[in-house]
């Protein structure tokens, strides 16, 4: 099937032929958070069905914005990641959900569906880079029953689903309500510690303070 067209020579419309259907800029949020097989895609987006999501994905392919790629482990298994191309949306995508932070939260919205890895991939492009230059770390984090990884490198941060298969510098274990005032600055990380909100799975108190000055939410 065709991409839908708005017809018009503008860099705009021609990125909204692309990625103006429903669903599509949410599959490209997963994506940036690294390879994805096409049942974790059904998982996370219930809603759209096996059908809309295979053709979506069809549609990302054609336009060489995701790639078929195969995953080791735990077995081989078939999925997709982004191209060079796709990798290109990664600033304006994460400046819009950067954007989303600071909207209001009304009825329709289903507060079940807040993910942690979400939040701390719109903050990978909000963060202050003179926090982390020079560092070259990586921080784990297992929130509720999520696990996600942040590698920093030298002023900039790249957030990936999953654990990290390498070693890390540091782990910690908290609930949504304490990830996000950590990161809100609603409670500090002394505080948290203190009072049993998180926990230092791995790595040492000093780390741990740096992991959220890192990732500190600024308006």
């Amino acid at each position: 099937m065709p991409n839908k067209t708005y017809g018009q020579l503008c860099p705009i419309a021609r990125s909204l032929d692309v990625l103006g259907d429903r669903w599509t800029l949410l599959l490209i949020r997963e994506f940036l958070l690294g390879p994805k097989r096409f049942k974790d895609l059904l998982a996370i987006l219930t809603a759209m069905g096996p059908n809309r999501l295979s053709e979506r994905l069809a549609m990302l392919v054609q336009n060489g914005v995701i790639q078929p790629v195969t995953l080791l482990t735990p077995a081989a298994t078939p999925a997709y990641e982004l191209t060079e191309l796709g990798e290109r949306l990664r600033t304006p995508v994460l400046a819009l959900g950067f954007w989303g932070l600071g909207l209001p939260v009304d009825e329709r919205i289903d507060p079940s569906s807040a993910r942690a890895e979400l939040i701390a991939l719109c903050l990978t492009c909000a963060h202050d880079p003179a926090a982390s230059v020079g560092l070259q770390e990586v921080y784990e984090f297992q929130v509720g029953p999520e696990v996600f990884h942040i590698r920093v490198s030298d002023g900039s941060l790249l957030a990936r689903s999953g654990p990290c298969t390498e070693p890390v510098d540091i782990r910690i274990q908290c609930d949504m309500d304490t990830f996000i005032a950590l990161v809100l600055r609603q409670i500090t990380p002394t505080q948290a510690l203190g009072e049993g909100r998180a926990k230092l799975l791995h790595g040492d108190r000093p780390a741990f303070m740096r992991v959220f000055k890192v990732l500190e939410y600024k308006p």
